[in-house]
């Protein structure tokens, strides 16, 4: 039975959650006093020059001046992480998600990271000032090495603590965020986006692949809108069914690293060797990266991109799409092109050409491409292969190979 909300507890809840607006002005002071350390590090700068040109700075005043402009530039870095972490965790949303210059940090910052990164920002920063000391030491006090020694071993401590302390905080965040979520469907999918019952022994080992993020609301919003046919993951990839395969570039495709330098991916291979399931599993990682992921097949993607030219606005359709740093184009070749169909597809590839990715599976390499795109094939398999990692899948079918095993049987 639906719990019904009071007005008044409502209004007052949306109120005191509005309060958080309040933090806003804080976080443009710290903006100030980023500029205040900015125009202190070129004063600094300023003056080592001026003692070098005029041959008045020695090796140990040139050493200490330089440790204070790095002094400077890791309180700046410090400064950077309150400000767009603090604002982003605490008062609201920056919205960077897909942005070239996107922090990495920033794509999975909560409290307890930014708690952590904060720690061990001003144990450098107090390593720093250690080091100063010690340079300078003819004219630095035993008392103060000392207690100067004390401070940053506790530094130390309190930050190695509190990551000591995060980890658990994590884990039961997790757990609270898999109680609250619906049951999983049993893992069973073959490579070619339709289920069955996979035996554990089947699977690669874990450590194959990049592991798994863990569960995040905004992560799993984006899956959802992706479109994908199913849920694939890369662990559940059998890495032992291609006869020839390259697990390294996997590897590397699994950090989703890729979306964010805007290049491509193909995986080309024979019916039911696992293109599809890789292509989704590369479009899950984009979602719990931070990225906008859209799925479709390449019959799906050319019905769309004829509505809009239908609709005179095949621009607009396309400028829409910016808003996703990756699509994936499933099943290329697999249905007819005409001449028209090829046009769509080219200016789709052209539009993103070094401004987005795409995720493309065909059962036929890039030189044959002129068999489906024809004329059209060269200018976009020039553009699309430029940035693009090509992943060769050979061997079965697995949906073959499965239904012999199962009439074997």
């Amino acid at each position: 039975m639906a719990q019904v909300q009071n007005p008044t507890t409502t209004t007052l809840g949306y109120a005191l959650f509005a309060t958080r607006w309040l933090q806003a002005p804080l976080y443009f002071g710290l903006v100030a006093a980023q500029g205040v350390y900015v125009y202190k590090f070129f004063k600094e700068l300023w003056t080592l020059i001026l003692m070098c040109v005029t041959g008045h700075a020695t090796e140990t005043y040139v050493m200490l001046a330089v440790l204070k402009l790095v002094d400077v530039v890791m309180i700046a870095n410090l400064l950077i992480m309150v400000i767009v972490g603090g604002y982003e965790t605490f008062v609201s949303r920056i919205g960077l998600q897909g942005h070239r210059d996107q922090p990495e940090w920033l794509s999975h910052v909560n409290s307890n990271v930014l708690k952590v990164k904060l720690a061990t920002a001003i144990v450098g920063i107090s390593s720093v000032h250690l080091l100063q000391m010690f340079v300078d030491v003819h004219h630095t006090s035993r008392h103060a090495l000392l207690w100067g020694t004390v401070i940053h071993m506790a530094f130390i401590a309190s930050a190695a603590i509190l990551a000591y302390m995060s980890g658990p905080m994590v884990a039961h965040t997790d757990r609270g965020h898999a109680d609250r979520a619906p049951a999983a469907p049993a893992p069973a999918s073959d490579h070619g986006g339709r289920r069955h019952t996979e035996p554990e022994s089947q699977r690669p080992p874990a450590a194959a692949v990049p592991p798994q993020p863990g569960p995040d609301a905004d992560a799993e919003a984006r899956i959802r809108a992706a479109g994908f046919p199913a849920r694939k993951v890369l662990e559940e990839f059998d890495q032992q069914h291609p006869r020839g395969f390259d697990r390294e570039a996997l590897a590397r495709l699994g950090k989703a690293d890729f979306v964010g330098a805007r290049h491509n991916v193909v995986f080309v291979g024979p019916p039911g060797t696992g293109k599809t399931h890789l292509a989704v599993a590369l479009g899950v990682r984009a979602c719990q990266a931070g990225h906008r992921v859209l799925f479709a097949t390449a019959a799906e993607w050319a019905a769309r991109l004829a509505d809009a030219r239908a609709a005179g606005r095949l621009d607009a359709e396309l400028a829409a799409l910016d808003d996703h740093p990756l699509l994936i184009v499933d099943e290329v070749g697999y249905t007819p092109c005409d001449a028209a169909t090829a046009g769509l597809f080219f200016q789709l590839v052209a539009h993103r050409y070094e401004r987005a990715s795409l995720i493309l599976t065909s059962d036929r390499p890039l030189g044959r491409w002129d068999e489906v795109f024809g004329p059209s094939a060269p200018a976009l398999t020039d553009r699309l292969a430029h940035h693009a990692e090509i992943v060769r899948l050979d061997g079965d079918s697995y949906r073959t190979r499965r239904a012999t095993s199962a009439w074997a049987d």
